[in-house]
């Protein structure tokens, strides 16, 4: 996809792609359009499901293929969101945590990255402390205004419609991966995705709940 398929992409954009080695995101409203459906399930409990787009998983495969990690910082905990980034190979999946900069500081203590490193997409208030600090802040096309105003990417595609893929799309031509790319498109040739074992961490059981 084209910069200039972007609604927000300022020049100094690439520059700060090329240094991306992780990529972060929020789930509801980023890898999701933000609905919650709830169906009832073998007993009497309801159970929560979550649509994603296939858009966004083969760009985020890509990403993992060329060795930048991905994961997810999410306020919710949900078996959909662990299952969907464990498909995908993600690196991180941080669960029930409204207050993300901790997942994050986790995070670049246990891989010794830097800020300028990550990149990050959210939607919402809660997301703005991480965008702050992330070297590449992205933000879907229907994000809140306050999200927007400290993204420096914000794509033309809705949360959960492909916004994801763009961001994805953005950081491998900036870090010159495309020819690659499209050598698998034109061979058919897919790599098998990498896996490696994923940080799980729910804020549940990480503060004693049950």
């Amino acid at each position: 996809m084209d910069n200039e398929a972007m609604t927000r992409n300022n020049p100094k954009n690439a520059a700060r792609a090329k240094k991306i080695k992780l990529f972060l995101m929020d789930v509801d409203g980023v890898l999701t359009d933000g609905k919650m459906y709830y169906i009832p399930g073998k007993g009497k409990e309801m159970v929560e499901f979550k649509a994603f787009h296939s858009l966004d998983g083969i760009g985020l495969r890509l990403l993992n293929q060329f060795g930048i990690m991905t994961g997810v910082i999410t306020g919710r905990e949900s078996p959909g969101t662990e299952e969907r980034a464990r498909s995908l190979g993600m690196g991180y999946a941080y669960q029930g945590f409204l207050s993300k900069l901790e997942p994050l500081h986790r995070i670049l203590a246990r891989t010794g990255l830097k800020p300028e490193n990550v990149a990050y997409m959210g939607d919402d208030w809660t997301d703005i402390p991480v965008l702050k600090k992330a070297g590449l802040a992205c933000a879907p096309h229907n994000a809140l205004d306050e999200v927007k105003s400290v993204s420096h990417l914000i794509t033309s595609k809705d949360g959960g419609m492909g916004a994801v893929r763009q961001a994805c799309d953005f950081i491998l031509k900036s870090q010159g991966h495309w020819k690659t790319v499209m050598g698998y498109v034109e061979s058919a040739h897919w790599p098998p995705i990498k896996t490696e074992p994923m940080k799980i961490v729910r804020y549940s059981a990480l503060k004693g709940g049950k």
